[in-house]
This record gives structure tokens, sequence and C-alpha cells, in this order.
């Protein structure tokens, strides 16, 4: 039986916050179609503690916020991209309040924090630490009152479709029935996150295994700046539990780092101390790791007292308190996991790939505002700014380009395989996680990255035809978007930002306002980079 084929005017593949900003404004101009995979919390948004960054407070303003964010990103992010970011904020937030978003307030009054390498107080938060799933609740409100707006959870993006150089839909795997559709579209919108699960230790759920990212690059779109992954420096260690993210906020509201001999020691490394930028914070962390002999550091809040704890921060006081740690009288056991990706599909001003009809937003896109090290809390803020921009450019384009009436004639579906088993796979993606953090992580070098390079062609030569499943087909993606990182993290042959190479420690070089590129060549297990001039 010929797998359904259907029609929508806008396909958005993802559901955080930048997925649904674009939906509520895509349904003004036709029937949009959201595709994702799992249910609707599950994503990296939802997931989000710290905050959203925006000027909005009486001792901030756009300026200030523009400049924080530019110095952070070590000067090589897009200053027009991070312009739109910090002028268009603060409506934006505006916007979603009267949505019915709920964020903390003091006196009647919203209630801001600082965060590390912030000049003000401009953090918001909601609920003390569960701000994405407020912005996400909010907008998940907003987008049910929509009637042009179809969901399909539970729905696995396998491959972007082309004709004529032009994206007009994708190839969705039913999760529940293993049956697949074709969804033809006017244009499309990636908003399906990042990709923390190629490491094993991050901060991010289960499904950020890079599928939009992978996907785009099979598809012909370029990719921006892959070495810049953030890791965040503060996630619970213990042996028995994931890492869980333990927000910015408490150090920015007094918490101290301590390593295993009790001694504070931010001091020795940034003048910022615990509140300085993240990639200084977590090689700092690693280094007391190393000296100490030490599988992780101390994170000491206990002198800000139970009540304000319980109250500011009450998921990280529950989930710690689950884990037998109560953060009130125990310091917490901390050291850096992966969190953020600064790169991926190169986007203008609009969200607009070099893929005509392919729109990308949120953390799949490198729309170019992180440079090379994301300010904090700046990412919710990027989905909801950059998730209306590439709607609005995605509707501009649809008047003009109709969803075909016909799947591509050169679309086949995958065939499905046996040659590898669910375990087999499960092991690959178990190997894989532990090879990209111990040879593409915090530190890194030539023979480190080049050892991770051969491993990873075999792998992708080994999944050229997965098993046709989600777990298979993640793991393929996992592979492309290892590969990519790897080769961006081989060519920039100088440590800026979140990319440190122990051998070659130095700020700036050859390569150091450039950015690597990375596009699918011909056969397609081998990548091409390229540098792109700074502007």
């Amino acid at each position: 039986m010929d797998d359904p084929i259907f029609s929508t005017d806008f396909l958005i593949i993802g559901a955080g916050v930048a997925g649904l900003r674009a939906a509520v404004e895509l349904c003004r101009h036709g029937e949009v179609t959201m595709v994702a995979k799992g249910g609707p919390q599950d994503n990296n948004s939802f997931y989000a503690q710290g905050g959203v960054a925006v000027a909005l407070s009486e001792e901030d303003d756009v300026d200030l916020h523009f400049t924080d964010t530019v110095k952070a990103g070590h000067q090589l992010g897009s200053r027009p991209a991070t312009k739109a970011l910090v002028e268009e904020g603060p409506a934006r937030i505006q916007e979603l309040i009267e949505w019915g978003a709920k964020f903390d307030t003091v006196d009647g009054q919203l209630a801001f924090t600082k965060e590390g390498a912030h000049s003000r107080h401009r953090v918001l938060r909601a609920g003390g630490d569960a701000t994405g799933s407020e912005m996400v609740r909010a907008l998940s409100v907003k987008a049910q009152g929509l009637r042009n707006l179809k969901w399909l959870g539970n729905h696995f993006g396998v491959e972007l479709l082309l004709q004529n150089g032009r994206c007009c839909g994708a190839m969705v795997l039913d999760e529940q029935t293993g049956r697949c559709k074709t969804i033809l579209a006017s244009a499309v919108l990636l908003v399906t996150g990042g990709a923390g699960q190629i490491y094993s230790r991050t901060t991010n759920p289960a499904n950020a295994t890079g599928d939009g990212i992978a996907m785009a690059f099979r598809a012909g779109a370029l990719l921006e700046d892959m070495e810049f992954v953030q890791f965040h420096p503060t996630s619970l260690y213990l042996p028995s539990s994931p890492p869980f993210l333990l927000s910015e906020a408490l150090r920015g509201e007094g918490g101290i780092l301590r390593n295993n001999r009790r001694e504070r020691f931010m001091k020795h490394y940034d003048r910022n101390q615990e509140l300085a930028p993240r990639d200084i914070v977590s090689r700092a962390i690693w280094a007391e790791m190393q000296k100490t002999k030490a599988r992780h550091v101390y994170l000491d809040v206990t002198h800000l007292g139970s009540t304000f704890l319980k109250g500011r921060f009450p998921t990280i006081y529950s989930t710690c308190l689950r884990y037998d740690i109560d953060i009130s009288e125990e310091w917490i056991p901390v050291s850096p996991s992966a969190h953020y990706f600064m790169g991926g599909v190169k986007t203008d001003l609009h969200g607009a790939s070099n893929r005509p009809g392919l729109f990308v937003a949120g953390e799949a896109a490198c729309s170019g505002v992180h440079g090379a090290n994301r300010l904090a809390s700046n990412s919710l803020l990027e989905g909801l700014v950059f998730g209306l921009r590439a709607a609005e450019a995605a509707a501009r384009f649809a008047k003009s380009h109709p969803p075909p009436k016909s799947a591509p004639h050169n679309f086949r579906p995958k065939p499905v395989t046996r040659k590898m088993s669910e375990q087999d796979i499960e092991k690959l993606r178990n190997s894989l996680r532990r090879l990209m953090w111990t040879k593409v992580g915090l530190i890194r070098t030539a023979d480190s990255l080049q050892k991770c390079l051969e491993q990873l062609q075999q792998w992708s030569r080994k999944l050229l035809t997965p098993p046709f499943h989600r777990i298979g087909l993640e793991t393929q993606n996992m592979v492309q978007v290892g590969l990519c990182v790897t080769q961006a993290a081989l060519w920039r042959t100088n440590s800026v930002g979140a990319h440190y190479r122990e051998d070659i420690p130095y700020f700036k070089g050859l390569k150091w306002k450039t950015h690597s590129q990375c596009r699918q060549t011909t056969p397609p297990t081998r990548l091409s980079s390229r540098p792109k001039k700074h502007k």
C-alpha cells in the first residue's frame, strides 16, 4: 500500500518556543501542520530553567544588552542579528505576557535577576526556575485556539523533500504505526532544537539528537559554526543519575564554586569569578577537577537560606532532594555538561537558509546572535524573535510558491533494513556519545579530533541505510552532526569562546574572524568545510 500524501500551506517540524511562536503567526496566512516527535513537552524549551534575558528593567537598555551579547560571543556574532534580537525582544515578551505568560514579580513589578556576563539585572524568570515551561505553556494555550493549526505528535521528520532545488515538504514517520507520510508544503520551517545527546554528559532531554540539522544538511543546506558547542558549567554530578541542569541563576544569586579541598577557586580564573562567561567557568571547573584529581567540584548555596532557596528555585530544590541532597544544608556536586549549540543551519536575518523554501529558527539555526559563546538566557528570546521573523519570511515566500501537486518524482522512501539490530544501534549510539565527550568535548587537540573523525566516518558508512525506526534514524543523525562538529573543530586552528584547542590555546590566529561552514558533497559521507569572513 502506498504511503499517504498530504498537503498544507506551511509545515513546521518541531514544537518549542520558536516553533510555537511561528505557528501563531503562520496561522494568519494559511493552514499550518506542526510535526513533532514525542509530545508537546518533549523539547529543550520546556526544560529551560534560568530565564529569558530582555532589556525591560529601569536600569537596563537595549544598547547594554547588545554590548553584553557581542562581548560574550567574543566579537564573532552577527551585529545586525544581535541588534534585531535585543531591539525586538521587549515587544515579544510584552506580547507573551498579554497572552497569559506569568513571569515572577516583586511588589507588582517584573522581577529581574543577574547571570554570568550580564552587566545588568535583566533575566526574567517564571515559577522561580521554570521559565521555559511557562513560556511553552502560554504559547501552547495561544496555539490551541487557532483553527488553522493541525498538530501531529509522535511523528518523526525523516527527510526534506526537494523539487527543482526548492524545499517543498518532508517525509515523516508515524512513530505509533511505523508508516511514512509525505507532507507537501509551500514552505518548511525547521525548529527542532539542538543535538546535546551526541555527548555522554548533557543537560538536554533525550530527543535532542540534531534531527533538523542533519536533515537540512542532507538537503544541501549550509551549516555554520558547528565547532561552538556550549558546555554548561554546573550540572548535577551523581554516578547513579543523569546530568541535571543547575541554573546559572544559582550563581547569579550568590552561589559559590569550591573544589574538593573546600577552596573557592574562580578568583584565580576571572575577575568576575562565578559570574564569568560560561566558557571560562566551564574550563575553570575542568582545570580544578584535573588539578585535584576529582570528578566534580561543588556549588555552595547553603548561605542563601532554606526559605529563599525553596521559593526561588523550587524545581532545583525538589529535584536535588529526590537524590538525597538538601541544597540548603549541603554543597552540590557539579561538573560541566554539553548544553547548547551556537552553530547550526546558516540563516539570514529572516530565518531563510540557502535552500529556497527552507526556514530555520531556534537552536537548530545559526542566526549569528551567539557568536563563539552564548550569553546566558538569550536562547528563549532568540526563539521568540526569530521564530516570528522566520514565519513572516515563510509567509512572504508562500505567496508565490504554492505547495506542489505531487511528490518530487525522484523521491523514494528509504527501504526497511535489518542489517543492524536495535541492540547494535544502541551500542553504537552509546559509543558515539562517549567518543564525542572524550575527543570533542571541553578540551580538544588535533590528535583527539582526528581519531574521532576517523571513527565517525566508519560509523557513517555503516549507517547509510539505518533501521527504519526512530532510534536508528536518530543515531544516523547524531553521527552526521558529530561529523560536522568534529570537522569544524579540526579546521579551526585557534581557541575562541566555547572552542578550546589545548594544542593551540591562542585566542587569535589566521582563522580568528572567519566562520567554519559545512556542506554535503558527493559521496554523501564526505564533508567540505570552508571559511567565511566575519562581518
